[in-house]
């Protein structure tokens, strides 16, 4: 197939996936099938384009015009490929995962769960391979409105007030603040074209730019900067998969990708470092991780901890991508592999407890590393890569956003960075130890979750340790997206 069929398969094949898992409602055997299959054909789609990618090129890809001159059109830049393999890989598990988690816990509407799953995906896809903003815009709302669904799957009261709550954080943040960026820089630029370099000439002002940089970074809402940030913790009514798919494989992703791709593409590197109306940006996103943490260490609900976690995790991404050095791009980049495996496995650990021993305390963990080895083993795997500790991927991931904060001379970005390591350390480690030397709480004897759910969960630890070993492939993406 040409890289351009490759990449309209890309974009096709979950939607085909949703229409057979669909079809196949009454064979629950049948649409699990056709659910990993459809994982997998993906994967196979995206993985076949890695190499041109690597190699330089970057296949396009044009639907239909919607506006003068900007049309629907897809073109897979570095950082896009790396957004797309990380999805398409962490999807297969996560259906694995799906499988074991919708049956043990009797959930009902799974095919509904299964379809919406797979147009998520879908739009993911198109999110990491837009050529343009508008192409963005649509997609990343896409997103919004096909995960509504799935955070509201209880049909409960707290459900529905989560989704309330998911839903109006999100459209609002676009709807006010992006789109209002996007038709300023199509006014100024004449373009919406991502483009290496930045698209935004010398017409406007210090000022100007620095108010603009604002509208696109809290209107990218799914990036959770603070004070949009509550949209996440409430989505955790969730079933514990959904919660996968939004703190690592998709939505927080989506906009942490886009808000790397507005600065490296639209804003472009170069054009604003030095600008004192950007330096507002660190500072944000250095409190979204700081505020982010200490909330984390206060939640005894551990899939709150996680989510609050996962607030100040992207504002990583956040903080090295507004350091504006080549350095600290390709830390933003990496981080965003780096914490999605990280966080998957959490997640999935979380899931499992629930799942095989009805907890969702921090304070009811102790002893259960001996009822549930493999569960809390990836579970520490997990939290030492967000910790940032060695063999873990996320130590090489900070260390780059380190390093660029050590190259720009920003010493209160390598002091955020090291109280948050402090942080996170004391809300992680204490679980672990609390799971494996502690005495086990009072309770009948368990084992572990559901095999599908445990070859997930070891599957994405593993990913995490082998990716410090073998960085090479998002290392590669990551440094031809910052240029060298």
């Amino acid at each position: 197939m040409s890289a351009e069929s490759l990449v309209l398969a890309a974009l096709f094949v979950p939607v085909l996936g949703a229409l057979g898992i669909a079809a196949c409602d009454r064979w629950p055997d049948l649409r699990e099938t056709v659910t990993l299959v459809t994982a997998s054909v993906l994967f196979l789609c995206v993985l076949s384009l890695l190499d041109p990618v690597i190699d330089g090129a970057q296949p396009q890809l044009s639907l239909v015009e919607m506006l003068p001159g900007v049309a629907v059109s897809f073109r897979i830049e570095p950082l896009g490929m790396l957004f797309a393999l990380v999805a398409s890989t962490l999807w297969i598990v996560n259906s694995l995962y799906s499988i074991g988690y919708m049956r043990a816990n009797g959930e009902a509407h799974q095919t509904r769960f299964y379809v919406c799953f797979a147009l998520a995906l879908a739009c993911t896809i198109g999110i990491a391979f837009s050529a343009n903003l508008l192409t963005l815009y649509l997609f990343y709302e896409g997103l919004t409105l096909i995960t509504y669904p799935l955070v509201t799957h209880h049909g409960d009261d707290g459900a529905r007030s989560g989704g309330r709550l998911y839903l109006g954080l999100l459209l609002g943040t676009s709807i006010v603040f992006l789109l209002p960026a996007i038709a300023v820089t199509w006014a100024m630029a004449g373009t919406l074209e991502f483009t290496s370099g930045g698209i935004l000439g010398s017409g406007m002002s210090t000022a100007a730019i620095g108010g603009l940089l604002a509208l696109y970074m809290f209107g990218l809402g799914k990036a959770a900067l603070m004070p949009f940030h509550r949209w996440l913790p409430a989505a955790m009514v969730a079933p514990t998969p959904v919660s996968a798919l939004l703190h690592a494989v998709a939505v927080v992703k989506a906009g942490v990708f886009s808000v790397v791709k507005v600065i490296v593409y639209v804003f472009g590197v170069d054009r604003i470092a030095g600008l004192a109306s950007v330096d507002w940006l660190p500072i944000v996103s250095g409190f979204t991780i700081i505020a982010a943490s200490i909330v984390a260490l206060r939640s005894d609900n551990l899939k709150r901890r996680l989510a609050y976690s996962t607030v100040s995790q992207l504002s990583y991404v956040v903080l090295s991508a507004s350091l504006l050095a080549p350095l600290s791009v390709v830390g933003a980049a990496l981080h965003i592999a780096a914490h999605a495996v990280g966080k998957i496995t959490l997640f999935f650990a979380a899931g499992a407890i629930y799942t095989a021993a009805h907890k969702t305390e921090v304070s009811q963990l102790d002893g259960i590393g001996r009822h549930m080895p493999w569960t809390m083993g990836a579970f520490a795997v997990g939290a030492m890569s967000l910790i940032g500790v060695p063999p873990a991927v996320g130590f090489v991931s900070k260390w780059f956003i380190f390093q660029g904060a050590a190259a720009t001379g920003h010493y209160l970005v390598m002091a955020v960075l090291g109280v948050s390591a402090l942080l996170n350390a004391a809300y992680f480690l204490p679980i672990v130890y609390a799971a494996f030397f502690r005495q086990s709480a009072v309770g009948p004897a368990h084992g572990e979750a559901p095999m599908p759910m445990v070859l997930a969960l070891c599957t994405t630890a593993a990913l995490t340790i082998a990716l410090f070993f073998y960085p090479q492939v998002p290392l590669a993406l990551a440094r031809q997206l910052a240029g060298f």
